[in-house]
């Protein structure tokens, strides 16, 4: 196993790996904050539709998949909090751009490997350009959150409230869009477009049925992204699988499984405090 690491190819997937997992759990907080995961699902299948369309013209399917999620995301972003309960408007999009991606598939048909590795992830196969816009990106993603952090916070959980007292919701919407569209696009690359619902979703959604401040929910949202890749990436070596099968297995088996273990076990530790006592 120590022998395996030795490979590049092996400590760039783990790299990569470490780097997308810690912002696509960042920023999976806010989706699940926001109520926003089907948005996030949107954006990885349009994701497919640039990736296949680049592709097709002669260009990285990174960029392809960068420009049209970003194009999407500021379209989503302008609806601001709009956008929930616009599910119907947001599945047709993503209908339409799956099927775009399969026309452009059909055209394109002299490299499989690569619109697999678009559908189901290729982190075995990031080379050093890869990773190095990872990192670019992950920098920019996290040090924009970073700015943001606060007012969205507050936009997250009380929009009108924030509105009211000065907060820019809209710009914010826009701005955690874009921020969500870099993030898929780096997801992409570990999982692909069917399974970044893994990494974005799955860590966040798990850490805030049991956490429950914002700090330590994203801590524990950090360390279960970082288990679920480094476990995924553990057992593709060890049973020659694919890496986002893994992941994705583990991410959704440790959350079915932590959930509702969690609301079984936590009422027994629940200390009430003196003024709910006297309230009984």
């Amino acid at each position: 196993m120590i022998a395996l690491l030795h490979h590049q190819f092996i400590q760039y997937a783990f790299l990569s790996g470490t780097i997308i997992a810690i912002v696509c759990a960042i920023v999976g907080y806010f989706v699940v904050l926001r109520a926003q995961a089907f948005a996030g699902h949107a954006l990885s299948h349009i994701g497919f539709a640039g990736a296949t369309g680049a592709a097709l013209i002669g260009v990285s399917s990174l960029t392809g998949t960068f420009i049209f999620t970003i194009l999407a995301a500021l379209g989503m972003g302008f609806l601001g909090k709009r956008i929930q309960g616009r599910d119907v408007e947001i599945g047709m999009i993503l209908s339409f751009a799956l099927g775009l991606g399969v026309l452009f598939l059909k055209l394109y048909t002299t490299n499989a490997n690569e619109a697999v590795g678009i559908l189901f992830g290729s982190i075995l196969s990031v080379t050093s350009y890869d990773l190095l816009l990872s990192v670019i990106s992950a920098v920019i993603t996290l040090l924009l959150l970073l700015i943001i952090f606060r007012p969205l916070l507050f936009a997250s959980v009380d929009p009108e409230v924030a509105e009211a007292r000065g907060v820019p919701v809209q710009l914010l919407s826009i701005v955690f869009m874009i921020l969500l569209a870099m993030t898929v696009t780096e997801a992409i690359l570990v999982v692909g477009v069917l399974l970044v619902f893994a990494l974005l979703v799955a860590p966040a959604a798990t850490a805030q049925h049991i956490a429950k401040r914002p700090f330590a929910t994203i801590l524990l949202s950090v360390i279960l992204g970082l288990g679920f890749t480094w476990g995924g990436l553990l057992l593709a070596l060890f049973l020659h699988g694919p890496a986002s099968f893994f992941i994705a297995g583990l991410a959704s088996l440790t959350y079915l499984f932590a959930v509702p273990v969690y609301h079984i076990v936590s009422p027994h530790f629940y200390m009430p405090l003196p003024h709910e006592d006297r309230e009984k």
